[in-house]
């Protein structure tokens, strides 16, 4: 299926679409629900809600080969940031975000880079670890399970950013693995977080 806006570029979906309310820093601790569904049809993404059940966040990749290249935007639909696959070779198995904002005029630098690094064969050790580090140098890690849906983001000095893991209802029922919760620390950047789970969806070729 055809992108919504077909002809236009990142930094022009942002002017056309209309601001939103979420903030991109939390004061305190905040909970989203993710499901693991585009809402475009035939597109490979999925929607966030907080815990009112209101549509904050959504991603899709508009038909992109899973991994490639996949789009976080609000809830009005404004591109926040695109993540996607890195063509150089000397970051090869590497992923870029670039951040817009909604008076972009044109492509930015990236905001941050990822590199995986793979657990150790027969080490007996599922998890692995992304590094990822942002435009101004502060650097995050990634931690969790090979190809499982739960995983945490830390700061430099290990302290956790967010979590990830498959959603339980209050009687205590876990869900399938395409709904998931997502916990926020205060003083998060949302829409930093809401990247780095998209490109961890990309990892996992779920988007």
């Amino acid at each position: 299926m055809a992108r919504v806006y077909p002809q236009a570029q990142p930094h022009q979906l942002a002017q056309a679409s209309p601001s939103s309310p979420t903030s991109s820093t939390t004061l305190q601790r905040e909970v989203f629900t993710i499901w693991m569904k585009s809402l475009v049809l035939n597109g490979n993404g999925c929607a966030v809600y907080d815990s009112g059940g209101r549509l904050a966040y959504r991603v899709d990749n508009y038909g992109c080969r899973r991994g490639e290249e996949a789009f976080l935007m609000d809830s009005g639909g404004r591109v926040l940031f695109r993540i996607r696959r890195t063509k150089n070779l000397l970051m090869l198995g590497g992923w870029e975000g670039y951040k817009y904002s909604a008076s972009q005029q044109e492509e930015p630098a990236p905001s941050f880079r990822a590199k995986k690094k793979q657990p150790k064969i027969f080490s007996g050790d599922e998890a692995c670890q992304v590094t990822v580090v942002n435009a101004d140098g502060r650097c995050y890690r990634i931690e969790g399970l090979v190809c499982k849906p739960a995983y945490k983001i830390t700061d430099v000095v290990g302290e956790v950013v967010a979590e990830v893991k498959r959603k339980q209802t209050a009687s205590g029922v876990i869900l399938g693995e395409d709904v998931l919760t997502l916990v926020a620390e205060p003083n998060s950047d949302l829409s930093l977080v809401m990247a780095l789970v998209v490109l961890c969806g990309m990892m996992g070729h779920s988007m």
